[in-house]
């Protein structure tokens, strides 16, 4: 089972890189990149908003703390020693309190620190990555095209081949049939063949000849008889 499983898992990253474009990778993780730095940015934002808070809340406290002093030195005036004893133990606890916030806030500003040194940081790299990604980017699909012409130069090639073979098989059966047929001419020029595309017998042409003879000479006949017709017509009529 399991190596059945290992198989479909070389398989499917077999088609996975077969049909990944690098080029969408590199985006995706810039944009993931991306996310990220904008999440830590979020989070600083939240530390700084909470240390502003503790900081008015301390800015509150001083209030208090000067108010409750006022009321202690009135009281004492007022020879309220008890007002004035009141006052001065919130003072205290406001103090106290005080000191629990710059403590949270000392804690708050170093935490903000170290985050904007990471964020500085990573948005360094981010955008050192965007740059050699758009590099990559380039330099793969320049790649790509050098492989799609060589393709193309490399099937246009196995076709010349192929061509090649055509025509050097045409010209083959060229020469042999011109071979063939200047064979069958030594053949019939020296008697081994009769050519009876090109000669007849010699009966058949004496007669041929015997025949048109008598033909043109049978038109020949009826021309000078007609000529003689017509000669002997205007002799009787110049005597008439």
């Amino acid at each position: 089972m399991n190596r059945i499983t290992t198989v479909i898992k070389q398989k499917a990253n077999i088609i996975i890189d077969k049909y990944e474009d690098p080029r969408e990778a590199l985006d995706y993780s810039y944009t993931k990149q991306t996310e990220l730095l904008n999440k830590l940015r979020r989070d600083i934002a939240e530390v700084v908003t909470a240390k502003r808070r503790l900081e008015m809340q301390k800015a509150k406290l001083w209030d208090n703390i000067r108010t409750l002093d006022e009321q202690a030195r009135r009281s004492i005036d007022a020879e309220r020693e008890d007002l004035a004893k009141l006052a001065l133990e919130r003072k205290n606890a406001n103090l106290m309190q005080l000191q629990g916030l710059d403590k949270q806030i000392a804690e708050m500003l170093s935490e903000q620190e170290k985050l904007e040194q990471t964020e500085k940081r990573l948005s360094t790299k981010v955008e050192e990555f965007k740059s050699k990604k758009e590099v990559i980017k380039a330099q793969y699909s320049a790649a790509e095209a050098q492989v799609r012409i060589k393709e193309n130069v490399t099937g246009i090639s196995e076709e010349m081949t192929d061509i090649g073979m055509s025509l050097s098989k045409a010209e083959e059966k060229t020469e042999k049939m011109k071979a063939k047929s200047g064979a069958l001419d030594e053949m019939i020029n020296s008697g081994v063949l009769t050519d009876y595309t090109s000669s007849k017998d010699s009966i058949e042409k004496e007669l041929e000849q015997i025949t048109l003879k008598g033909s043109v000479d049978e038109e020949l006949a009826k021309l000078k008889a007609e000529r003689q017709r017509k000669k002997k017509q205007i002799e009787e009529e110049q005597k008439a």
